[in-house]
């Protein structure tokens, strides 16, 4: 099982990326953009996820995933259950997240691309 200290290892120098606190919720940001939240009892995550692979990634891995809250269904989003994923994984999520929100230019410097 990861946690809030892995999810803080992989972003911790991840350019434009910063962590707040809003209404108890801990949630990383790009600008005012919101790309991984942690729920309140730090059991799952919300992240974002293309919006056209979230019905592929429910049905493969119930067990990972679940769907988002039917307010952020029309966002690229999805809830990750922490329990379920290793660190490998975890890094993975939170990288693809984070280039969806940063521009072109950036990502392409911190990939090497």
């Amino acid at each position: 099982m990861v946690d809030l200290t892995d999810i803080r290892a992989v972003t911790e120098g991840l350019p434009r990326s910063y962590e707040v606190l809003v209404r108890d919720r801990i949630k990383f940001r790009v600008g005012q953009i919101v790309y991984l939240a942690m729920s309140r009892d730090e059991q799952t995550m919300g992240i974002g996820f293309p919006k056209e692979e979230r019905a592929a990634a429910l049905a493969t891995y119930p067990d990972k995933f679940l769907p988002p809250s039917k307010a952020d269904e029309r966002y690229k989003w999805i809830e990750v259950n922490l329990a379920a994923i290793d660190e490998t994984e975890l890094r993975e999520l939170i990288l693809d997240a984070w280039a969806m929100c940063v521009p072109k230019k950036v990502r392409a410097e911190y990939f090497g691309e």
